[in-house]
């Protein structure tokens, strides 16, 4: 089911303590203590914005990154794990993120409130691989592979899918970017700041033969 503003939070804090050192920024971080404080002060009006995954010029992630690697070397697949492949999970493009954070500064009826922001549409992960593709021209193939056999970057028992219905209604919410010009950006500016991404294309290429066989 999405998940509303009103659903119940995870219970176990500092999620990336356990993958940390103390001193990384990881070890520490921790949303929900941060929305206790801020929410509990009553002196100072506050608004909470749970935001999805942000993808576009800047991001320092680099989330789009493994997969366009990839299609600059010209693979001729690129392998998901299976639970990883059919995992849903909602983003926002850039300069949408930030005109709902400009809405909900501007608007006083947002004080005091909590919002979900993302794109309407959770596009499973293959899918998304595949509009990736498509911005840039990439002409492969995306291939499910058993569970395994190739790394995954999350859990992927549970979909990430965020309801937004509460600031379309309350602030007049709506993406300012046509989808597909958003990723095109996202891909371009991508293109011109790839990180050093590690591959191992040898374990890679045995995995696709192994499923094409």
């Amino acid at each position: 089911m999405p998940i509303t503003e009103d659903s119940p939070l995870r219970q176990v804090l500092f999620p990336y303590r356990a993958s940390a050192q103390p001193g990384d920024p990881k070890y520490d971080y921790e949303k929900i203590l941060v929305e206790r404080l801020m929410l509990g002060d009553a002196e100072l009006p506050t608004t909470v914005l749970r935001l999805p995954m942000v993808y576009g010029p800047g991001d320092g992630q680099h989330r789009l990154a493994p997969y366009l690697k990839r299609m600059l070397d010209g693979r001729p697949a690129i392998l998901l794990d299976e639970g990883m492949a059919r995992w849903r999970c909602l983003r926002g493009y850039v300069e949408d993120v930030a005109a709902a954070i400009a809405l909900a500064v501007t608007n006083p009826v947002s004080a005091g409130r909590i919002y979900n922001v993302a794109e309407p549409i959770a596009y499973t992960e293959a899918q998304w691989v595949g509009r990736i593709a498509s911005a840039f021209g990439w002409g492969g193939d995306i291939v499910a592979v058993p569970g395994g056999r190739v790394p995954v970057g999350y859990n992927t028992a549970q979909d990430l899918c965020l309801d937004t219905a509460r600031i379309r209604a309350e602030l007049g919410y709506r993406e300012v970017m046509i989808p597909e010009e958003a990723l095109r950006k996202a891909v371009e500016w991508q293109r011109d700041h790839m990180p050093q991404v590690a591959v191992d294309y040898a374990h890679e290429d045995r995995q696709l033969s192994e499923s094409s066989g």
